[in-house]
């Protein structure tokens, strides 16, 4: 019974952590959630992303989506964007996301 009451609350512990951070060169890749938005922008490609969703049971799903975006700013940067937009729901712990170029480069 102790073993299975610790592993219950390592879970639990384990559930609520963020596991992903965005870099610095990320922090400067905004996430916004229409197509639109970035209609005049120059696309540069797409990112799949992928993060545990579940931890002996599904993790919070608000959780997941946060840490998925934080990976696409982060590769985002890497390409050259500035901007990402989700280009798929969440499904298995993976999504999708559009990687634009929306303001000139800064001298």
């Amino acid at each position: 019974m102790k073993k299975i009451l610790i592993a219950v609350c390592s879970s639990l512990i384990l559930s609520s952590c963020t596991w992903v951070k965005v870099n610095p060169n990320g922090e400067g890749v905004r996430l916004v959630q229409s197509i639109r938005t970035v209609e005049p922008c120059q696309k540069l490609g797409k990112i799949n992303t992928k993060v545990v969703s579940q931890v002996i049971f599904n993790r919070d799903m608000e959780k997941v989506s946060s840490e998925l975006a934080d990976l696409a700013r982060n590769e985002a940067a890497l390409m050259g964007g500035d901007t990402i937009v989700p280009a798929s729901e969440i499904i298995d712990g993976r999504r999708s996301f559009g990687v634009y170029k929306c303001f000139p480069a800064k001298p």
